[in-house]
């Protein structure tokens, strides 16, 4: 153990000891002990009136939008007051939010979990069969939405009977909306209803691609979402009490370039909701452009800045010739995929001020799980760090569920409160990944000796595209409802830029022609555009095949792989 991590640790214990700030406790949850933060609010409602400690500060920053922290907490009562009185929203309703970034989708969470509703974010990229989904599964028959989803939604409305809260004009769309703005001024300055909400009441469904067709919807707890938010604020003070990385200037005022989709756990979570309790800015990028970051950055003074590893290493790429001033920043995180070593270089080679770090999480862990940032990042580039303290705990295992020592691959598994209550509507798949308060992440690791995770493949048919998940299924159950296809693989290819892309190979049936410019044009009514594959490969011959009969998609992985150069 290095004088660092031991430092660390020593800091971590110091802050969970009886009637410290991090103070832990036991708790049952369904049967298994778990640790847990003994101070966390009741709920998140409780939670979100830490913004009113940080009242005229800037709150949101969005195209020519500013509010300020008491402007957006109360918004989101004015939108909770409604939703329980104008749509008859009780506790337990699902509440969908369909939008690009924006603070209305923040104020619209808020309200909805203030109310004791379950916030239900779908993903924004979602086609009009994608979404039909979404509203079936989840029974949501409220949701909040921007005009370009909202015009995905149009076949939905009547199908569901859909009350839709539209977030910009919606004039000449053939649906009745009730504006967002409309809604404020309607109950301005009103109050929460009294609910009585638990730890463990639901909170929210995130939908997550997984091995199978469809997305599941993780269930997570008020707990849940609280212990992630706890943990990474236990880190973030042992890190300063443990001098292990670099601190920004405490002078200047804490301030987040949101460029992840805040449907996304990393988004609604370590983005946003941690900003709340730490008084950061939040500065929403409309669309993401590595000159238009930089411009954010000047200008805002922006200090924590989080994306796919895709988006760090092009504002790496575009502030190596920039005359703009970007020494405010001084974090710069990644998630959603790898980051090469040689990146994290670059990075701290550009942003000399700037201390790069990688996380590493799910949806079914409200996307806590491992961290690797500051020296311990220099030191361990490919690692994704350790798990974060001080309540979660990982284990690797064999295919016998045997426990596996340290520097041995088998499938990683994570025990925390943070983890999701298990699959909507879904009840056999939670058995299978959730198994006595451990999940089965799917994901092939190791740890070292001090505990340091590196994720090395995959078990489950899933292809992390800039840090979307994709199902192989999914993508392979849309080629087959072409007529004209009698077999299809789904599998990854390498990419430089977005770390996987979506490769497959198709055999047509006899007589049928198709061109891979028609079976993208059919697809487009199927998928939404980031799962469509980038490279398609029409075969003669049947897909090959392993001993037990399965196509051998490994091989095709390599082949194509070594076909188009990207070995």
């Amino acid at each position: 153990m290095t004088p660092e991590i031991k430092a660390f640790d020593d800091a971590v214990a110091s802050i969970t000891a009886p009637g410290q700030p991090f103070e832990l406790n036991t708790v049952e949850i369904n049967g298994v002990q778990y640790r847990n933060f003994a101070g966390m609010p009741a709920n998140l409602g409780e939670y979100f009136k830490v913004m009113l400690g940080h009242a005229e500060k800037d709150f949101a920053v969005y195209l020519d939008e500013r509010y300020t922290f008491a402007e957006g907490y109360q918004h989101s009562v004015e939108i909770g007051a409604a939703l329980a009185d104008r749509f008859s929203i009780a506790k337990g309703d699902r509440v969908a939010i369909l939008s690009r970034n924006n603070p209305q989708w923040m104020m619209a969470f808020m309200g909805a979990l203030s109310i004791g509703a379950i916030a239900v974010p779908m993903n924004g990229w979602w086609t009009t069969e994608e979404l039909d989904y979404g509203f079936e599964d989840s029974g949501a028959r409220v949701v909040v939405a921007d005009r370009q989803r909202i015009e995905r939604l149009l076949p939905l409305v009547d199908k569901y009977d859909l009350k839709v809260i539209a977030i910009d004009d919606c004039s000449g769309l053939d649906v009745e909306v009730t504006y967002f703005n409309d809604l404020l001024a309607d109950y301005a300055g009103a109050t929460l209803p009294a609910v009585d909400v638990a730890l463990d009441d639901p909170a929210t469904i995130m939908y997550t691609s997984g091995s199978t067709g469809h997305p599941k919807g993780a269930l997570s707890s008020h707990r849940g979402i609280l212990s992630a938010l706890y943990s990474w604020m236990c880190m973030g003070v042992a890190t300063k009490i443990a001098g292990t990385q670099e601190q920004r200037d405490a002078e200047l005022p804490p301030a987040a370039l949101v460029t992840v989709p805040l449907f996304h756990c990393t988004g609604s979570h370590s983005a946003f909701l941690l900003s709340l309790v730490v008084g950061r800015k939040m500065v929403i990028m409309h669309k993401w452009d590595a000159q238009e970051a930089l411009r954010l950055i000047e200008e805002e003074k922006i200090t924590w800045f989080n994306g796919v590893p895709t988006m760090s290493a092009e504002l790496q790429a575009a502030a190596e010739t920039t005359e703009r001033d970007v020494s405010s920043l001084t974090e710069i995180m990644a998630g959603g995929a790898a980051r090469p070593p040689e990146q994290v270089k670059k990075i701290t080679g550009t942003f000399k001020k700037s201390a790069p770090g990688i996380g590493y999480g799910l949806t079914e862990t409200n996307a806590l799980g491992a961290v690797n940032a500051g020296a311990f990042y220099l030191a361990h580039p490919d690692s994704t760090g350790r798990a974060v303290p001080a309540v979660t705990e990982f284990k690797i295992i064999d295919e016998t569920g045997a426990e596996l020592p340290a520097g041995e691959r088998g499938e990683l598994c994570i025990k925390s409160p943070v983890n999701v209550l298990g699959y909507w509507n879904k009840p056999e798949a939670t058995a299978e990944a959730f198994i006595d308060g451990w999940f089965h992440t799917g994901d092939v690791a190791y740890l070292d000796e001090d505990g340091f995770l590196y994720i090395v493949d995959r078990i489950k048919e899933i292809i992390i595209r800039g840090g979307e998940n994709i199902s192989c299924l999914e993508v392979e159950a849309a080629i087959y409802s072409h007529p004209a296809v009698f077999e299809a693989a789904v599998f990854g290819l390498p990419d430089e830029r977005l770390g996987e892309i979506v490769g497959a190979a198709v055999v047509c049936k006899e007589g049928a022609a198709l061109t891979v410019d028609e079976l993208r044009e059919f697809l487009k009514e199927h998928l939404a555009s980031f799962k469509i594959p980038a490279h398609v490969f029409l075969r003669d011959e049947q897909l090959p095949r392993i001993a037990s009969g399965k196509i051998f998609k490994r091989q095709l992985k390599a082949d194509y792989t070594e076909q188009l150069g990207l070995a």
